[in-house]
């Protein structure tokens, strides 16, 4: 059979500099504060033995408006994923506090996780793996309402899977395919689909468009961005594709091996980076704006050695053993996430924090 063809989204390349005021001026839909998540690592066969643990997120905080995208960037290995399944309940925290609306979820248990997991959905990074090939794309699209039944009466089930469809762009006719029967994009549609079938507040895209074309992915972008402003919906996007980020975002936060290092507007974040670990990773993006233009640009900054491992991070700063502005305070004194005073009072100066003894300094 054929491939269905790829529906073109137009692109609407919009400047998402900053949020509206609206939602600056609204109370947070989800507040994330010192979210900390470790694994234990076990040793033996016949009996188990505790010897470490692996840091993957080392408390992290940020919060998020309505109709707000943030997006959280960073390396593998990073912990940005882990993020994902703490706010949307795939996973318990180690401590620390997610609050949707003012309410605790990480106090949350059985039906009342339940009825949470309803206003924050999830889409997978890769729609190969996300959509279980047995099922109908109809069966897919409508799982969630056999879930939670109590959301549409069955007899309407079927109309509502064929309008999820037809928002995102695909076929209605297509609900008694099989996912085998799509391209990539089409997929990642059929699973943002099933994500808003709940009509959720908060969507957490994790890699939403790492594993499509590039030609492709502009196309489930887009549709993302015409999503938001027709639903209202409040984002979370997880990449390491720091273009795929500017585009859509409004704040980005930057992490480090468990830690944000460095949290700010859009515009803040790209062309005013102030942590040398924002300054490398954008170094070495090809970027529009001439290196003149853009604060911690130039010539392209190369990182040595490996990122170390989260079971054995480096004292004080975690970004010490590769920054080429490390000095012997880096390794005694850890960095806290803040506006540097000398920044706060100075005219023109970017007041958006960062974790870094030395932000204000381009050199070593």
């Amino acid at each position: 059979m054929a491939e269905p063809a790829e529906p073109a989204e137009p692109a609407e390349p919009a400047n998402r500099s900053e949020p509206a005021e609206p939602a600056e001026r609204a109370e947070p839909v989800l507040e994330v504060d010192d979210l900390v998540k470790h694994y234990p690592l076990t040793r033996g066969v016949l009996i188990r033995r505790r010897i470490g643990e692996v840091q993957a997120v080392s408390g992290i905080s940020f919060t998020l408006r309505p109709g707000e995208t943030l997006g959280i960037v960073g390396e593998s290995g990073s912990g940005k994923s882990t993020v994902a399944k703490l706010v949307t309940g795939l996973e318990k925290p180690t401590s620390g506090h997610i609050r949707y609306r003012g309410q605790d979820v990480t106090a949350m248990t059985g039906r009342a996780l339940k009825a949470m997991r309803r206003h924050v959905q999830l889409v997978f990074q890769d729609p190969y793996t996300s959509l279980n090939p047995r099922m109908t794309v109809g069966d897919i699209v409508g799982e969630p309402f056999a879930i939670h039944a109590e959301t549409v009466p069955k007899a309407e089930r079927p109309r509502r899977v064929r309008e999820l469809l037809e928002l995102v762009g695909l076929n209605p006719e297509y609900v008694r395919r099989y996912p085998h029967q799509f391209s990539g994009g089409q997929r990642q549609r059929i699973g943002i689909a099933r994500a808003l079938a709940l009509h959720p507040e908060i969507v957490v895209a994790d890699e939403p468009v790492s594993a499509l074309d590039v030609s492709v992915q502009a196309q489930v972008i887009n549709l993302m961005a015409r999503l938001q402003r027709e639903l209202g919906l409040a984002y979370v996007v997880i990449a390491h594709d720091l273009a795929v980020v500017r585009h859509i975002s409004d704040r980005v936060a930057v992490m480090y091996l468990g830690k944000i290092v460095e949290v700010g507007t859009e515009r803040e974040i790209y062309e005013h980076p102030t942590h040398p670990y924002t300054q490398a990773l954008l170094s070495a993006v090809p970027e529009p704006v001439p290196p003149q233009d853009r604060e911690g640009a130039g010539e392209r900054i190369v990182l040595t050695g490996d990122v170390p491992s989260p079971a054995a991070p480096p004292s004080g700063c975690r970004f010490r053993t590769r920054c080429f502005k490390a000095r012997p305070k880096c390794a005694e004194v850890e960095p806290l996430l803040e506006v540097p005073p000398w920044f706060r009072d100075a005219p023109g100066a970017v007041n958006h924090p960062s974790a870094c003894h030395y932000a204000a300094e381009r050199e070593a």
